[in-house]
């Protein structure tokens, strides 16, 4: 055991517990989640919602699900010989409330069709596993059914999962292995989408301000994802969007950690555009975009002022972070915008510091990988 803290310093054993507290530590065990079916003697379709299904064995084949006495259909698969387990795919979750709830006909208006013996198979699932009961056990307010199974089928649609009380989706661990086919100085990017489009949803609930990751593209920073604050920067937030270099918090905190190479030709041709401008605006120049550079190089933070929002329909504030990848090199950024009158974008203010941390956990999670 590494570390001061002791498991029971931390997390004191509860010895007296009620069925909700039970409940509540069984919900941090995620499962996936099921529809078991069958056909009571007169012929009639019984299904219902369980993530209580587990392997059992693989030679011979043999699986479990329980169900408890009390449900209404438990005569029904008590005395049938066969069972279906349909593995609900990730768009399935209302089909697994509606048969999570008692009614006298649940297959109305439900697509199916018929596997062995006729039992039924719910479409647009994961996956199918048609089983013979083998044995019955009890098992408290509950019955154990044990299955040989005698079929199956997959679909290749990602499963729906369920835990702590939700239903959740299912994806690549954080520090898994970086996606294959990917090479070059950017082959850590596709993961670091991935982690940060978690993050993006942990940060827009807490800090409630709208988030865009932006990634290096063809033309320059690119918005490649959105999450929306409660009100929104903008009623239309669109993929594809185009941000300055020179400009824009997004492309600062990117610029700051690229080569050259790959960022000069844009910076020119905006401080060209800059020299032809006649603005009351302070427009960047070569020395001082420099210096606002090695600023975010310090700092690893980037922030724009009040200017326009991409409609130009509101002013709007904005800070950046950049996520780096194993080299050092920026693969992508972390922004956060909002209304000027709401928003105050200091770089030491707790949006910030709130972005820094979530970036830093993914660039740390990249290095690991």
């Amino acid at each position: 055991m590494s570390g001061s803290t002791s498991l029971d310093e931390e997390r004191p054993a509860i010895r007296t517990f009620e069925k909700r507290q039970l409940r509540d530590v069984l919900g941090s065990f995620v499962t996936g989640v099921t529809v078991v079916t069958t056909l009571d003697g007169e012929g009639k379709m019984h299904g219902l919602t369980a993530n209580s299904f587990s392997s059992v064995s693989l030679d011979p084949p043999l699986v479990l699900w329980s169900q408890a006495t009390s449900a209404g259909s438990h005569t029904a698969f008590r005395d049938a010989g066969r069972f279906t387990i349909n593995i609900l795919a990730e768009h399935q979750y209302d089909l697994a409330n509606h048969f999570a709830t008692r009614s006298p006909d649940k297959f109305a208006g439900i697509d199916y069709d018929l596997g062995v013996d006729g039992l039924p198979l719910l479409r647009d699932c994961s996956a199918w596993l048609e089983c013979k009961v083998v044995s019955r056990f009890p098992g408290g307010d509950h019955v154990i059914f044990v299955g040989s199974v005698e079929c199956i089928r997959q679909s290749g649609r990602r499963p729906l999962v369920f835990g702590g009380g939700q239903y959740l989706v299912a994806d690549p661990h954080d520090l898994g292995r970086a996606p294959l086919g990917t090479a070059g100085t950017m082959k850590s990017q596709p993961h670091a989408v991935r982690l940060a489009s978690r993050a993006m949803l942990r940060l827009a609930h807490t800090l409630d301000k709208t988030l865009a990751l932006v990634a290096w593209g063809n033309h320059g920073p690119t918005v490649i994802a959105w999450q929306a604050a409660t009100t929104p920067v903008a009623a239309d937030l669109p993929l594809g969007l185009v941000l300055p270099v020179t400009s824009s918090a997004s492309g600062l905190a990117l610029a700051a950690f690229l080569p050259p190479e790959a960022v000069d030709r844009f910076v020119a041709a905006e401080l060209r555009d800059n020299a032809r401008q006649a603005s009351d605006e302070v427009l960047p120049t070569a020395e001082s975009l420099a210096g606002v550079l090695e600023s975010v190089r310090v700092s690893h933070v980037a922030t724009r002022r009040p200017a326009p929002f991409y409609d130009d329909r509101m002013l709007a504030n904005a800070i950046s972070v950049p996520i780096l990848s194993p080299s050092g090199m920026a693969v992508l950024a972390l922004t956060a915008l909002g209304p000027a009158e709401h928003f105050d974008a200091a770089a030491d203010g707790p949006c910030a510091e709130a972005l820094k941390t979530a970036a830093h956990e993914i660039s740390a999670a990249l290095r690991e990988a």
